[in-house]
């Protein structure tokens, strides 16, 4: 009986035991990667509103309460990025890209990869948002999943889990680009998707009260110019 008991215990602790933040390989570092979230801290990333709305837990960042969205606080004009995402029945976030900051708005340039599998929004995961509209989410509720993002000059290419979706095409003034899964016509050339080959910001979107959303192993490589 007490060998039981201290078997249930070891098996309890271990549960609540926090996430471990995924170490870069030897190879991933040789190769110019590095990681910009240690695990424990917000340190490098700041929010846009003067409320609270992240906070690290189990090694995971994680956005909560209202509109909010959190900056790593570096300009990248040419890089690689690999985030871990997880996200709660009818959540909804997003993964911004070549963002310029905002203070307490919803950011108006740049580019939202989009974040729901259950929302009623439309666009789900994947979603280059309103201009490649995927609707089918490629995970479930509370399932982790990996973006993975190479921006380079003009073009963004998305992969989900190790899956290529699309490789979009800054139009550069004309109305040009590989269209998306589900997309219709291009759209129209707007200050928001004439802005990929320009610096810009990493940010993370907190989208409404009720919304869960975590981020953990945020990886990132600096491509050249």
């Amino acid at each position: 009986m007490k060998r039981i008991a201290t078997l249930l215990l070891a098996l309890g602790i271990l549960a609540a035991a926090p996430a471990v933040q995924a170490e870069l390989t030897e190879e991933m570092k040789r190769d110019g990667w590095i990681s910009i979230f240690d695990g424990r801290t917000l340190d490098g990333w700041k929010s846009n509103e003067t409320y609270e709305g992240f906070k690290v837990e189990n090694g995971a960042i994680v956005g909560f309460g209202g509109r909010n969205h959190l900056y790593f606080m570096e300009e990248l004009r040419n890089f690689e990025l690999k985030i871990d995402v997880n996200i709660n029945h009818d959540g909804n976030s997003g993964l911004y890209v070549k963002s310029q900051w905002q203070d307490a708005a919803w950011p108006t340039t740049g580019f939202e990869l989009q974040i729901s599998s259950s929302h009623g929004d439309p666009q789900k995961t994947g979603s280059l948002y309103n201009i490649i509209r995927i609707y089918e989410a490629p995970h479930k509720d509370d399932e982790w999943f990996t973006y993975h993002l190479i921006c380079r000059g003009n073009t963004l290419h998305v992969r989900i889990n190790d899956k290529p979706l699309y490789t979009y095409v800054d139009p550069g003034g004309q109305r040009r680009g590989q269209q998306g899964q589900g997309q219709g016509q291009a759209p129209p050339i707007t200050e928001q998707n004439k802005r990929i080959a320009q610096p810009g910001y990493i940010a993370l979107q907190q989208h409404h009260d009720g919304s869960v959303v975590q981020f953990r192993n945020i990886f990132l490589k600096k491509l050249p110019d």
